[in-house]
């Protein structure tokens, strides 16, 4: 008996943060992603493990990313128009972006297209990327365990004093789409405490493969970075974990620490002290994700962000699959997510 084909995906919606607007996602290879973890998961699962494993996935990122030829077959020029991608802000001039895996790596004047809000205490967004936030408070309304991760493996089973430090505090999860500058950027001041890689597969971040998945962001291959925001110039909201997530066709992360600029890139270190907004890794190359957490009681997002989650009418694929509000903002890197919490 033939399988029938799957119905068309509804459509995956997000609020534009800087206009409000309600704009819908167009997903990088969709089809190909639901067949993949729906069809080929179930009737071949080797073929499955495989597409999902380390050297096909730096395979598929060589064709599609690498090569003048992976430029041409994409139609660059065309599907740069479409993801409203500007060089313009590179810094690199336009004519030297000429294949997609130059795109992807592009340096941008951060300094000057992506400010920084005041304060001491702000948190701002380590991507250009489409932000959830939530609790890992069992009680809380937005509360997001077992949906995207599984807790005790995010932070890696062996780490039990990072998993005591954010048990039941605040969490953070930004999805990078393929179009998007691909640096991650420091999210708080403060000391280096811990930094330590994941081993992994490399699932697709794609909206159809989180559902059909379940808790890929802890299947994954992942670096965590520890920080300490209380000491000396930093942002005084507690320890704050920063784990960076590959996914299908990311062949890497890339420490690459520059206190100024994109200058003298460092790998991360215990001990280093890292400055608010300041390029951290870089993603080689697709999409991905960065999942933030926070202690219990020591920070609070920005309204902004909890009334975008639970728009009345915007469409998204994690609130319909998962049964509680969950539309991303779409947010740009060093802009304003929260703060540290006012103490009365």
């Amino acid at each position: 008996m033939h399988s029938q084909p799957p119905h068309p995906a509804p459509a995956h919606q997000y609020i534009d943060s800087e206009t409000g607007e309600v704009l819908t996602e167009q997903l990088f290879g969709d089809p190909v992603i639901r067949f993949v973890y729906s069809e080929l998961r179930e009737r071949m699962p080797w073929m499955y493990r495989a597409v999902t494993a380390s050297r096909m996935s730096h395979l598929l990122g060589m064709l599609n990313f690498e090569t003048l030829l992976g430029a041409r077959l994409s139609g660059q020029r065309r599907w740069l128009q479409n993801n409203r991608i500007d060089l313009a802000e590179c810094v690199e001039p336009p004519h030297r972006l000429d294949t997609p895996r130059k795109v992807f790596e592009r340096k941008i004047r951060y300094w000057e297209t992506r400010p920084m809000p005041p304060g001491d205490a702000v948190i701002v967004s380590p991507a250009d990327s489409r932000v959830l936030i939530g609790s890992l408070n069992d009680h809380c309304l937005f509360e997001i365990k077992n949906k995207f991760f599984e807790y005790e493996e995010l932070l890696a089973a062996d780490k039990p004093e990072w998993l005591e430090t954010f048990r039941g505090g605040n969490i953070a999860i930004f999805r990078l789409t393929p179009e998007k500058y691909h640096y991650n950027h420091v999210p708080v001041s403060g000391t280096v405490l811990d930094a330590y890689d994941i081993p992994g597969r490399y699932h697709s971040c794609n909206p159809s493969a989180v559902i059909l998945l379940v808790t890929p962001y802890s299947k994954n291959k992942r670096s965590v970075t520890i920080l300490d925001t209380d000491v000396p110039g930093g942002t005084g909201v507690g320890r704050v974990a920063m784990i960076e997530v590959v996914a299908l066709m990311i062949g890497d992360i890339l420490q690459s620490y520059s206190a100024e600029g994109y200058d003298d890139p460092q790998p991360v270190t215990p001990g280093m002290f890292l400055k608010k907004g300041q390029p951290k890794s870089l993603f080689r190359p697709g999409s991905s994700t960065t999942v933030l957490l926070f202690e219990k009681g020591r920070m609070q997002f920005n309204p902004r962000l909890l009334f975008n989650q639970r728009h009345p009418w915007a469409s998204s694929r994690f609130s319909r699959s998962f049964g509680k509000p969950l539309v991303e903002t779409d947010v740009k890197v060093r802009s304003e997510i929260g703060a540290a919490w006012e103490k009365e």
